[in-house]
C-alpha cells in the first residue's frame, strides 16, 4: 500500500512538472519577437550606378549617337569623359565597334602630360546591343613604366657585359701573339684578370639586385649590432682605402642595434664606403659615424671628394647611372652599388639620404628603424659618440 502511494505521488509530480513546463514554453513563445521584414530592394538603376561607381576601371556607356548615357567618376579621372563628353578616340572606337559588332582595344593615353594624369590609359570597347557600347578603361602607367625599365635594364646590362667580355677576347689574342715575350704575356694576363674580376663583380651585384627586388625571398630579419656592421664593412673596404691612400675615420662603438640582416647591411655600408673612396682625391679622408635619432638609427658616410651636382643627386641611386663614367670605370665600378644600397634599406623599412655640395663632398646616410628594445631610449641618454658629429650637416637629403 505504501509503495502504491509513493508511485501515485511520483506520477502526480511528473504530471505537474509537465504542465508547468508547457506553460513556461508558451510564455517564452509569447515573448519571441516577430522577425522584421527585409528592407525593400533598391531600384535596379540605383544598383547599376553603385556598381559603376565602385569599379576600379573607368566605365562609360555610349548610345548610337556617341552621347554618354552612364559613366563613373573613375572615367573622368582617366580622361575618358570630360565635361560630359567622351574622348574623341573612344567615340570613334565605339562607332567602329557598332559597325563591326566586334570588341576592340583603343589607346586613350593623354596626349599632353599635365597635372597628375596617368601616363598610359588602355580601353576595351564592347557592343551591348540596341546601339549601345561600353568603354572599359584602365590605368596601365605602372605596366608601361615597368616595361620601359626592363628594356633599359636589359640594354644597360648588355652594354656593361659587352665591355669586359670584348676586352677579355682582345687581350687573349694579344697574349697569343706575344707568347714568346714573357713580359708582355704577364702584362696582358694581368689585364685579363682585372677584366674577369670586373665581370665577376658585375654578375655578383646583378644577382644581389635581383634578390633584393623580389626574385627571391629575403632572409628573416633579426637583431643586428650596428657596431658589427661598421666593423665588417670597413674590413671589406680596407684594401681599397690603402690602395687609394684614403684615411677612414670612424667614431667609437655605440652599442646600437637594429632589426635586419647582417650580410645585407654590411653589403650596403661597404658599397657606400667604396663609393666614397672612389670619388675622393688621393690622401683625402672618409668619415663613418653612427647615432640614434628618435626611433631611427643612422649610419653616415662622409667624403671630401668632388661632390654631386644637384641635377644628378636624384639619379645616383638608379642602376648603372654614373656621375663620372670615366672615373667609375677606372676604379672598376659597376654602377649598381648605390642601387643595391637603396633596395637594401627599402627592404629593411628604412631609406638612404644624400647631402652633397660640388667641390665640398657628400654624405650618404643609412636610416634604419631601431630595434624594439631601444625605441624608448632618449637620444640624450646615448653616449656622446652616438650623436651627430658637429662637422656633419644637421639634415641629410
Amino acid at each position: 500500500m505504501t509503495a502504491l502511494v509513493g508511485v501515485l505521488i511520483a506520477a502526480a509530480a511528473l504530471a505537474l512538472g509537465l504542465v508547468i513546463g508547457m506553460q513556461l514554453g508558451r510564455r517564452r513563445e509569447d515573448v519571441v519577437p516577430e522577425p522584421e521584414a527585409p528592407p525593400p530592394a533598391p531600384p535596379m538603376a540605383d544598383l547599376l550606378q553603385r556598381v559603376f561607381d565602385s569599379a576600379d576601371e573607368g566605365l562609360v556607356v555610349l548610345d548610337r549617337t556617341g552621347d554618354v548615357v552612364l559613366h563613373n567618376p573613375r572615367a573622368e579621372l582617366l580622361g575618358v569623359v570630360r565635361d560630359g563628353r567622351p574622348d574623341s578616340r573612344a567615340a570613334a572606337a565605339c562607332h567602329r565597334v557598332l559597325q563591326t559588332d566586334t570588341p576592340a582595344a583603343v589607346d586613350l593615353s593623354p596626349l599632353d602630360q599635365r597635372g597628375r594624369q596617368p601616363a598610359a590609359v588602355l580601353a576595351h570597347v564592347r557592343p551591348l546591343g540596341d546601339g549601345y557600347t561600353m568603354v572599359e578603361a584602365g590605368d596601365t602607367s605602372d605596366a608601361v613604366r615597368l616595361e620601359a625599365t626592363r628594356r633599359d635594364f636589359v640594354a644597360n646590362v648588355s652594354h656593361e657585359l659587352k665591355t669586359p667580355v670584348g676586352a677579355v677576347g682582345l687581350l687573349a689574342e694579344a697574349v697569343l701573339d706575344a707568347a714568346d715575350d714573357p713580359t708582355e704575356v704577364r702584362r696582358f694576363s694581368t689585364k685579363i684578370l682585372n677584366e674577369a674580376t670586373r665581370l665577376g663583380n658585375l654578375v655578383t651585384e646583378l644577382i644581389a639586385l635581383s634578390r633584393l627586388t623580389g626574385a627571391e625571398r629575403l632572409p628573416e630579419l633579426c637583431e643586428v649590432d650596428v657596431d658589427e656592421v661598421v666593423r665588417e664593412a670597413l674590413a671589406r673596404a680596407r684594401l681599397s682605402a690603402e690602395g687609394a691612400g684614403i684615411e677612414i675615420n670612424v667614431d667609437v662603438p655605440t652599442g646600437l642595434t637594429v632589426e635586419g640582416d647582417l650580410t645585407l647591411l654590411v653589403t650596403a655600408l661597404s658599397n657606400l664606403v667604396e663609393n666614397a673612396i672612389a670619388y675622393s682625391p688621393r690622401e683625402a679622408s672618409v668619415s663613418v659615424s653612427r647615432r640614434k635619432l628618435g626611433s631611427w638609427v643612422e649610419i653616415a658616410v662622409t667624403d671630401r671628394g668632388i661632390g654631386i651636382a644637384p641635377e644628378h643627386q636624384k639619379r645616383v641611386f638608379e642602376r648603372f647611372f654614373r656621375v663620372d663614367p670615366a672615373r667609375s670605370r677606372a676604379t672598376g665600378g659597376t654602377g649598381l652599388g648605390l642601387a643595391i644600397v637603396k633596395h637594401v634599406l627599402a627592404n629593411h623599412g628604412g631609406e638612404v639620404r644624400l647631402w652633397s655640395s660640388p667641390g665640398t663632398g657628400s654624405t650618404f646616410t643609412m636610416r634604419l628603424p631601431a630595434a624594439v628594445e631601444l625605441s624608448a631610449v632618449k637620444d640624450d641618454a646615448l653616449p656622446v659618440a652616438a650623436r651627430r658629429p658637429a662637422d656633419l650637416p644637421d639634415r641629410v637629403g
